[in-house]
């Protein structure tokens, strides 16, 4: 298979794993309603603590990161780290942009945590993670830790030996993203209103 249609295929199932969306699911399954019609109206797993179910959340952060972290690596296995990038990046759209949604869904922090621990867990473990707890236990705000994460993973990445154009190149286009998902939670920043983690306020924001 030539390597244009073994991308055209990481591709197309990176999107279709990446749709699954697990936070509407499992909180509809729990009786609590539409987690769209809940906070910031996003399907991700700081939307879905807002029901009070933290078993919940946790459930959608490790599956929302497994759907994109396992589809990355069964791609990694088959056709190399490229091919891998590809699935995992399109999962994260999926994700973002859900066909069955309207393309209307998450905001991609924890597909691309589950890519980058699948994909390249060195980066993922010694700049992503660091990076985001580090600002988190300093601000208690989620959107910022995620965005300074973002900021902080291409550059680290190439810093500790990545080469590959498409794995550097990726991982930049991933963040151009999450800052783009992210854009009423830096207006909110900007404007020094976005919520702390453990605040009484319950604005939207975060993934």
């Amino acid at each position: 298979m030539p390597e244009w249609a073994i991308y055209a295929v990481a591709a197309v199932a990176g999107y279709l794993a990446g749709s699954i969306p697990f936070g509407l699911v499992l909180v509809k399954a729990a009786g609590l309603g539409d987690i769209r019609e809940i906070g910031s109206k996003s399907i991700g797993a700081t939307n879905v603590l807002r029901t009070g179910r933290k078993d919940l959340a946790l459930a959608t952060l490790l599956l929302d990161s497994l759907k994109a972290g396992l589809v990355a690596l069964a791609f990694t296995l088959i056709a190399g780290r490229e091919a891998g990038m590809v699935a995992g990046a399109a999962a994260f759209l999926g994700h973002c942009y859900p066909l069955w949604l309207k393309f209307k869904g998450g905001k991609g922090v924890a597909t691309y945590a589950g890519l980058l621990l699948f994909i390249t867990p060195l980066h993922g473990l010694v700049v992503g993670a660091p990076v985001w707890l580090g600002m988190f236990a300093l601000t208690r705000i989620s959107s910022l830790s995620a965005l300074t994460a973002a900021v902080a993973v291409p550059p680290g990445a190439y810093l500790l030996g990545e080469r590959s154009p498409v794995i550097l190149g990726g991982l930049a286009a991933l963040s151009v993203l999450v800052f783009w998902t992210h854009r009423a939670n830096i207006g909110r920043l900007l404007a020094g209103t976005e919520p702390r983690f453990g605040a009484k306020k319950k604005d939207a924001a975060g993934e």
